[in-house]
């Protein structure tokens, strides 16, 4: 028991700094991800009015939820280049918390439909400053033997903020209204509040970005060899410069990862519709959506480790080709069992092209270049998510099944170009030393 506990502490052995920078993005994950749950339930709501421009309440949602994603990758290859020539990450981390958790207060006092969209795109732009930068820092903290581990950390911490957010936002709502009692210190004295499950779900959001944002200040610094490093060669190839396939890798797996987050997605939009369907409410909804995180947070690390040693390709392509029929499953499945069962799947897919992914284009980034190359992909994947609950407000009036049909597609797709335009980049991978392995 002893060498098993031994063995699963190896494994999160990593610079204290990726390990804090972890530790930081749980904390902004979790009010991240309850909007996720909480804004579609929030639009529904009574609360919120005003011109929806002939638009359908599902459609609203996935403007709602999609401006954030397109925002964020829009501005994540500039904010990226933007940190590679000044050769600085935290400053932007900060920046990018610093307006997630003013925007999380700002949702207190939106009660139009339009407000709701300006809210959430500013959000995009703040969080466009933290994700190039993280990523980079923690490619920057990391070697060739040991990035995949890194990255698999990384993500890890990341995502249990992300899964544990869903679970707590449909309970924190549908336990409100919260009555908070008056208090009196010595001569002065609170009047007593009461607070909807709405704005105690904001409320949460906002204080898990000021906590991210003091761990950052306190516990993150750069590297010293970042700002040495700026200003190298920032472009973005999409052909192959040696000529040996059609496509640049790095771009290859920008592709991949947009049509993997697109299927991940598509769940986000349509939660009445599912609820409905599986007879079920917001809690198991959550509980779904969740799912498919349990899965990489189980996953994310010893995968990112075992890619250290047999490679990056097996697992990007074994990941694409489970991805297939993980989201076509999910517009057939008759229960809210079997709906969380096809969402763990998918999360294991998620998993074996995750960590691999970023490590692969980790080792192709020269130095000084992290937050441009790596940004490809995190934009990628931003605009996947943006996409997906776009895609499935628009195609589910065409059936239940319709948006998972064309997920699954998307998935087919990606498997392609990675087993065609893909190549290892571990030398001798089986030689490769894991922290903590024999």
């Amino acid at each position: 028991m002893r060498e098993i506990l031994r063995r699963v502490v190896a494994q999160f052995v990593v610079d204290r700094r990726v390990l804090a920078l972890a530790f930081a993005r749980m904390a902004d994950g979790i009010g991240n991800s309850f909007l996720i749950i909480v804004i579609p339930l929030y639009v529904a709501s009574d609360v919120v009015g005003g011109a929806t421009f002939g638009l359908e309440e599902a459609m609203i949602i996935g403007i709602v939820l999609s401006l954030f994603g397109f925002l964020n990758s829009s501005f994540q290859p500039f904010t990226g280049r933007l940190s590679d020539r000044i050769g600085r990450r935290k400053p932007f981390i900060l920046l990018g918390l610093g307006g997630l958790a003013a925007t999380n207060l700002a949702y207190l006092f939106a009660e139009s439909y339009v407000s709701l969209v300006v809210i959430r795109g500013l959000q995009g732009v703040s969080v466009a400053f933290i994700v190039p930068a993280s990523i980079a820092l923690v490619n920057e903290l990391a070697t060739t033997g040991d990035r995949g581990g890194n990255m698999g950390v990384y993500n890890t911490f990341r995502l249990v903020g992300f899964g544990a957010g869903p679970v707590a936002a449909g309970a924190v709502v549908n336990l409100g209204p919260y009555s908070i009692p008056a208090l009196t210190v010595g001569p002065y004295s609170l009047p007593g509040l009461t607070v909807s499950g709405f704005e105690a779900a904001f409320a949460i959001a906002a204080i898990t970005a000021a906590i991210s944002y003091l761990l950052v200040t306190v516990l993150i610094a750069d590297p010293e060899g970042t700002e040495a490093n700026a200003g190298a060669d920032l472009s973005i190839a999409i052909r192959d410069p040696s000529g040996n396939h059609l496509l640049d890798p790095i771009f290859t797996l920008g592709v991949a990862s947009l049509f993997m987050a697109a299927s991940i997605a598509l769940l986000a939009t349509i939660q009445p519709q599912v609820n409905d369907r599986l007879a079920q409410g917001s809690t198991w909804f959550g509980l779904q959506f969740a799912g498919f995180i349990v899965a990489q947070i189980l996953l994310q690390t010893p995968i990112g480790r075992a890619c250290d040693r047999y490679g990056r390709r097996p697992f990007i392509v074994g990941g694409m080709l489970l991805l297939i029929p993980s989201t076509l499953a999910q517009g057939f499945v008759p229960t809210s069992e079997t709906m969380f069962l096809a969402r763990l799947i998918q999360g294991i897919a998620g998993a074996m092209v995750f960590a691999p992914a970023l490590a692969l284009a980790g080792d192709l980034a020269g130095e000084g270049e992290s937050g441009s190359k790596l940004s490809i992909l995190t934009m990628a994947f931003g605009f996947g998510i943006a996409v997906g609950p776009l895609a499935s407000g628009a195609l589910i009036g065409y059936g239940f099944a319709t948006p998972f049909v064309f997920g699954a597609a998307l998935a087919t797709l990606g498997a392609i170009l990675v087993y065609t335009q893909i190549e290892e980049t571990l030398e001798t991978s089986a030689s490769v030393p894991i922290v903590g392995g024999d």
